[in-house]
């Protein structure tokens, strides 16, 4: 189906909708109800038939093993969405270990401020923990009515666990200023407790989502000493895609023993490279968070030397792999763009030219039109405020050589170049010729589907 023809079916069911409601409103009785719940179940069906899914989504949402201490459950709750899981809970084993990050917006979200101070809590030897998680609302920029829905949640979901409120981390996701009803998500608990299971993972991947068109998860294992350790991690984000961090919310889980400090100092380490490398359009979130939980259920013992090492390159790999599927998944996106700058005078200056090829919209509308306007990543270098020289700049698209010492390679072809623009993973590298400096991001192109997308996210 054409994007138009998406659109206009859009508004045509949400017109039919509300002709339904005013007819089912005027109507009474148990019959009217069970009416009304059968329209909403075909609606949600339709939308979700016609929700284009990204072209770059993987085949399916990958097998993750079960991370023992981990136990996952998903409900609807109406918050916003209706006919879909919108609120998810993971409950945590006594002794399991976390370790956040979260974005640096000076108008983050109470469900963020909570996260970073119960972080920074002193945690009793043998603490459970718990992580709850709705969609469609972000409780962000809600002053104190805000904070107090934060404690409500995380208040009847510790009093259902029995465990300390200190140790119930929440997020939201969704529309910025708008009150959260807490009492439909807290009415949800209940049920939540009830249903929570190891292997509900992807059910919970699902209910975190937002404008996202997959749900996103990625697995990884390493031979620990006496025992496999298991890393399984889920993540939302599609759109207000940009570093510090990238407009997300992700929640790793592994059975791996390791104390908090150390586990934090791996996170935080890992994190420039994987979700702080990717931009879909320069929008910094008010809810950014990501949690890692380890439950110390392993067989295998404690870690520490080489099995540290290869824990960490896996934790790495998953949190890039978690990373890139955002990407993937960008509002309206068709092509996967990776920029890679080397030879700057600095990281710090590499990371300037990546990040302004990556958001420039020039660059980001010739990659949606396959059009190899290599003078677009020209502009994009000189603007970004780092040391370049004209004559020491190199640009390749892929391996095809398109400038060098100043101006275009003699032997570059415009139709080899626009051929490569066909292809829905490309690679920008870009090679300032004046020291060692280097970085590595990506993004995507930018579509009219991002600008329907957005355009009508709240009606």
């Amino acid at each position: 189906m054409a994007k138009t023809d998406w659109k206009a079916e859009a508004k045509a069911l949400k017109k039919k909708v509300r002709k339904l409601k005013d007819t089912l409103s005027a109507a009474a009785g148990p019959v009217a109800e069970a009416v009304g719940e059968a329209v909403g179940d075909v609606v949600a069906a339709a939308k979700k038939a016609m929700k284009p899914v990204s072209p770059l989504a993987p085949a399916s949402f990958p097998t993750l093993p079960a991370i023992k201490g981990a136990e996952f459950a998903a409900v609807e709750a109406g918050v916003r969405y209706q006919n879909r899981k919108d609120v998810m809970l993971v409950r945590l084993a006594p002794g399991t270990t976390m370790a956040g990050v979260f974005t640096r917006s000076s108008t983050r979200s109470g469900c963020v401020r909570d996260c970073q101070a119960k972080l920074a809590m002193k945690v009793a030897a043998g603490a459970g923990a718990a992580i709850i998680v709705n969609s469609g609302n972000s409780n962000a920029f809600t002053g104190k009515v805000g904070d107090e829905a934060v404690a409500a949640v995380t208040g009847a979901v510790a009093e259902a666990l029995g465990i300390p409120s200190s140790r119930v981390f929440s997020s939201s996701t969704g529309v910025i200023g708008e009150p959260l009803p807490f009492e439909k998500i807290t009415a949800k608990v209940p049920d939540l407790v009830a249903a929570l299971k190891e292997d509900a993972v992807e059910m919970a991947a699902q209910a975190i989502m937002t404008t996202d068109t997959f749900p996103k998860g990625a697995a990884a294992t390493v031979q620990g000493e006496g025992g496999v350790i298991h890393i399984s991690g889920i993540a939302k984000g599609s759109g207000m895609i940009a570093p510090d961090m990238a407009t997300m919310l992700v929640y790793i889980f592994t059975d791996a023993k390791i104390g908090a400090n150390q586990l934090q100092k791996m996170l935080s380490r890992n994190v420039d490279a994987t979700f702080n490398s990717i931009t879909v359009d320069s929008d910094t979130s008010t809810s950014d968070t990501l949690l890692v939980a380890a439950t110390g259920q392993s067989a295998a013992a404690e870690l520490k030397g080489p099995t540290l090492k290869a824990f960490e390159t896996a934790l790495s790999g998953v949190m890039r792999d978690l990373a890139l599927q955002v990407v993937r998944d960008g509002e309206g996106a068709t092509k996967l763009v990776e920029v890679r700058v080397t030879g700057a005078a600095s990281d710090e200056d590499a990371a300037k030219v990546a990040f302004s090829i990556a958001n420039s919209p020039l660059v980001k509308t010739a990659v949606a039109g396959q059009d190899p306007n290599w003078g677009r990543i020209v502009a994009a270098v000189g603007k970004s405020g780092a040391a370049a020289e004209r004559d020491s700049l190199t640009i390749r698209f892929g391996d095809i050589l398109v400038a060098q010492n100043g101006w275009r390679n003699p032997d570059y072809k415009e139709d080899d170049g626009a051929a490569y623009m066909q292809g829905q993973e490309l690679v920008f590298a870009v090679d300032l010729g004046l020291g060692r400096g280097k970085r590595t991001v990506w993004t995507c192109d930018l579509t009219s589907r991002y600008i329907e997308i957005n355009a009508d996210y709240r009606s």
